[in-house]
């Protein structure tokens, strides 16, 4: 070991006396020990929280933090507690009556490596300020690194760099791996984090991956290991074949015989075509587990869009078996018997759709005005015989789809604070099926996409109650237009300090739309918003699911300017739609907050730690 950028601390006979000190060398403190006849260097900061180690207890060469009984072994850093963290050592030297450190060590494995072993230490382990502390770690070296020389940064997403895709890839291994469940609301709130992340900005991206790293690592807790099958041997079965073994297997709730067919699938056949049959036995029966199994297995597309599909489809997918298998039937609940036999009316739509596609063929469709408000009415039949019309005038999925979204999110935009609390997650599921509805309906052209649809659309008709009377959700005309953007939105995120201001939430979103603000900015304040609470599933889910609204109705708008044959057309007013889908997520956080923000206050240790700062005054 070269021993060429030692440098002189201390006098050897001085720590003999005193036993322990502390150095300053580089910046950085530095507690020297002298410890059964050796000398030891650490850094004087305990890894947990910051606590000066010169002030513990070494014995028997094992150094104690008194602030939290972190142990550390003295020679090289090993701590025996793994929600402590390693301390760093400095090798040291006794030369002519001084003891020399090295005060810049070589790392024994390179940063991004550490903090990834951390993070999976912090998920199996359950604890969220090593999560956080890793998290931000593996950030601050990815950003260090990707910086270019005029310190702009690249698209994240786009990049895919280590600060997003180390938390992404580690979570999804774990969480594919150690539930025997399957992909459930961890991983997909992990999913929905992701696509929240490129639209909030600075720390915001961190507390994104956190939470979703948190809700892997909850919803693993205490469950038993997943165990992955294996494909069949014959890599030559058709798509046709193993479509309808896989949904024959689903509808016995054989779990090992769908997984098996689905993982040959994954071998043998292209990724649009495993959506296909993904797609198909998740519309095979009406909204499934209250929509939960749409929404999840769209969450697991959308993860695998940002990690490499012949790594990860075999894992994830598999682990979404359980959504079909174990899923609640929705034609089996009086609901969608009583009073009205909704169920039928939805299953003999789903017999005429080869028909009524065949109809559509080569044909344009032009949405009519008004169609949202019949999707909207409380007549069932009318509903899905609209839908029924609109395919056999060409409507395409995706055009469909987002016609019940846009139903759909009105549910939510006008649920009115005089239903249960608990009713928000009604109208909520119905959302977020419709949505990822639209999103698989951009994964594949199959024809079961349009099941989707009818079902989805009924989902709007149950909740019509919950709209009665509508939320009086402000228009353009009711507020003011010339207003400062940044304080609209510095009022709506105090908004969120307070329970109750659901209708003034949703009056601000409007303001800061007729104030000329970009929604981008309003975008980034609702992230923040969600992301310093104690959220719950549902609230990350919603959230989410109004960005991924307003983001799905711009690229329909840049399709329809890219051609004239696809989109809205003039019965749909674009801007109107954006703005209530952001109504739609910010009425529905702010019933749902505040929380005790338990959360942020780990995550704000955490970053002050990677700064350096002190937790903790001195005596």
């Amino acid at each position: 070991m070269s021993t060429e950028q030692y440098v002189p601390v201390y006098d050897m006979e001085d720590l003999e006396a005193e036993g322990r000190t502390v150095v300053q060398e580089d910046g950085q403190a530095i507690a020297l020990f002298f410890h059964e006849e050796e000398v030891h260097a650490v850094d004087n900061r305990c890894p947990h929280m910051g606590f000066p180690l010169v002030r513990g207890t070494v014995e028997d060469g094992l150094l104690t933090c008194h602030w939290h009984h972190a142990r550390f072994e003295l020679e090289k850093g090993d701590t025996f507690d793994p929600w402590a963290d390693d301390v760093q050592t400095f090798p040291v030297e006794v030369r002519d009556g001084q003891v020399y450190l090295d005060p810049d060590p070589e790392p024994t494995v390179p940063p991004v490596t550490r903090w990834r072993n951390r993070l999976a230490d912090g998920l199996q382990e359950n604890l969220t300020l090593v999560q956080a502390k890793a998290i931000i770690g593996v950030d601050s070296v990815a950003r260090s690194a990707t910086e270019n020389a005029s310190g702009e940064r690249s698209d994240p997403r786009a990049e895919h760099g280590d600060g997003f895709g180390t938390p992404l890839e580690t979570a999804v291994d774990f969480g594919t791996r150690y539930r025997a469940g399957g992909w459930g609301s961890g991983l997909t709130t992990l999913s929905y984090m992701a696509e929240l992340y490129p639209a909030v900005g600075g720390r915001d991206r961190r507390r994104a991956m956190f939470a979703g790293v948190r809700a892997v690592a909850d919803d693993v807790a205490g469950e038993p290991p997943r165990f992955q099958q294996y494909p069949f041997q014959n890599r030559e079965l058709s798509k046709a074949r193993l479509k309808t073994w896989f949904r024959e297997s689903c509808e016995v709730r054989d779990d090992d015989g769908a997984e098996r067919c689905l993982l040959t699938a994954i071998e043998s056949l292209p990724p649009g075509d495993v959506v296909e049959i993904l797609v198909a036995a998740a519309t095979d029966h009406l909204y499934l587990d209250a929509g939960h199994t749409l929404d999840f297995v769209n969450s697991a597309l959308a993860t695998l869009a940002h990690l490499d599909w012949e790594a990860h489809a075999a894992p994830v997918l598999a682990s979404t078996v359980p959504l079909f298998t174990e899923a609640t039937r929705s034609e089996e609940l009086s609901s969608w018997r009583q009073p009205v036999d909704v169920a039928a009316l939805c299953l003999d739509a789903h017999d005429r759709l080869d028909d009524l596609v065949a109809a559509g063929s080569g044909r344009r469709w032009d949405e009519p005005e008004g169609f949202v408000e019949t999707l909207l009415s409380d007549d069932p039949g009318a509903i899905v015989e609209a839908l029924c019309d609109a395919i056999a005038a060409g409507a395409t999925r995706r055009e469909l789809t987002d016609a019940v979204a846009r139903a759909a999110t009105r549910r939510v935009a006008y649920f009115a604070t005089n239903n249960e609390f608990g009713d928000w997650n009604t109208v909520h599921h119905t959302f977020v099926y419709a949505q990822a509805a639209h999103e698989l309906a951009g994964r594949t052209d199959a024809t079961e996409g349009y099941r989707a649809c009818i079902d989805g659309a009924i989902s709007v008709y149950l909740d019509r109650f919950l709209n009665s009377p509508r939320a009086p959700v402000a228009g353009p005309a009711d507020v003011a237009d010339d207003r400062d953007p940044a304080d609209v939105r510095s009022d709506l995120l105090a908004c969120f300090d307070e329970q109750g201001q659901v209708n003034r939430a949703g009056r601000l979103v409007v303001e800061h739309f007729s104030c000329g603000g970009d929604p981008a900015d309003l975008k980034r304040v609702l992230g923040r918003a969600l992301l310093r609470e104690d959220a719950n599933f549902h609230t990350f889910q919603n959230v989410s699911g109004a960005f991924r609204r307003f983001d799905s109705l711009a690229a329909l708008e840049a399709g329809s300017a890219d051609d004239p044959e696809t989109g809205h057309g003039e019965a749909v007013d674009i801007d109107e739609e954006r703005r209530l889908a952001l109504v739609a997520g910010a009425r529905y956080l702010a019933a749902h907050t505040p929380t005790r923000r338990s959360n942020e206050q780990t995550f704000s240790i955490a970053t002050r730690l990677h700064r350096g700062e002190r937790l903790h005054e001195a005596e």
